[in-house]
């Protein structure tokens, strides 16, 4: 772990109210020490990744979930190919206990591919290990996800939603960058990255700071954590973070959730941000200061002085937006994208 680097605020024995009131409405990341040292996963884990395999196994149903396959070369780096037309690993799909099969077997061998299942539903793919292993600061409703692989390493990206990931086999290395930091890290292509959302292009274990000068400022915001199993970090939503697996079986539950805690998900904003690209970058100077106004005085800055002066009754969009008024606002939306 880079000494330089400031670490993340640490709790320990966490409860549902600490979290909800005391660590997600600072809008930081924390790291919750022990908070799923409980789990039977995690003793599993601790006794080998043989048990922790067998352990899996009596869940697997036979579902297969996505798999990335990288050649060893790449060194377990998820990123682009060589002239960024594409990515640096293939997909196949196989079931949790195949993926974790083959990574008992590839532990046995120095040059091997990275392999790694990530973001599979667990209610999909194993049915009654979220019974067995809860997470309590979170509503149930809010559904746990497997991330299961090989030493693998994800450049800093965000999630549109908070996440809680929980470490259950192997080590994880989280260094994080607060949202103001995206012109510090030099992001990529916005609607074609290895992973759902834009990805830094600067490598973190060998950053070239001749070509990426300003990441040195990003490096000076950053914040970073090693978490062992048992362990669990909270990201707050935006948060840009950089993740290492550093074992040969390594094993992740995380938990995404917008809005408040146990709230559903809900549309994407980044949507948005793509439709304003095409709509609205390339006017005028001028033109983009006035919608600039337009935005913060109806979203960025709004309240209840902006509307008090229409009838609650006609205020559509401008007021409470119910399901129905969504969903006719959307197909709205999507007639005029067609015409």
């Amino acid at each position: 772990m880079n000494p330089e680097l400031s670490p993340i605020s640490e709790w320990r024995d966490v409860d549902e109210a600490t979290f909800r009131d005391r660590i997600v409405a600072q809008y930081r990341p924390a790291v919750l020490r022990g908070i799923v040292a409980q789990w039977p996963a995690v003793q599993h884990a601790r006794d080998g990744a043989e048990s922790l395999g067998r352990y899996l196994r009596a869940f697997d149903k036979g579902s297969a979930v996505d798999v990335l396959m990288m050649p060893p070369h790449v060194n377990g780096r998820l990123f682009y190919n060589d002239d960024m037309t594409g990515f640096n690993f293939s997909r196949i799909k196989a079931s949790i206990g195949e993926v974790s099969d083959k990574l008992i077997r590839y532990s046995k061998f120095d040059n091997r591919p990275s392999l790694a299942a990530q973001s599979a539903p667990i209610a999909e793919c194993l049915p009654g290990f979220e019974t067995e292993n809860r997470l309590p600061i979170l509503d149930p409703s809010v559904q746990p996800r497997i991330w299961l692989g090989s030493a693998i390493t994800t450049p800093a990206h965000f999630d549109e939603s908070n996440n809680v990931a929980c470490v259950v086999s192997g080590r994880r290395r989280f260094t994080l960058f607060p949202p103001e930091q995206i012109a510090n890290l030099y992001i990529g292509p916005l609607g074609h990255a290895p992973t759902g959302t834009p990805i830094s292009l600067v490598s973190l274990a060998n950053p070239d700071f001749k070509r990426f000068p300003r990441f040195r400022e990003a490096l000076a915001a950053a914040l970073v954590a090693e978490l062992a199993p048992g362990d669990a970090v909270y990201i707050p939503t935006l948060w840009w973070h950089h993740v290492e697996s550093l074992g040969k079986y390594n094993m992740l539950v995380n938990y995404w959730w917008k809005g408040q805690v146990g709230a559903a998900a809900g549309d994407s904003a980044l949507n948005c941000l793509l439709h304003c690209l095409l709509t609205l970058k390339h006017l005028p100077a001028e033109h983009r200061q006035v919608w600039k106004t337009v935005f913060d005085h109806y979203v960025f800055s709004a309240n209840a002085q902006s509307v008090e002066h229409i009838p609650e009754r006609v205020r559509g969009v401008l007021g409470e937006i119910s399901p129905e008024l969504a969903k006719q606002v959307k197909a709205f939306l999507v007639n005029q994208l067609q015409r």
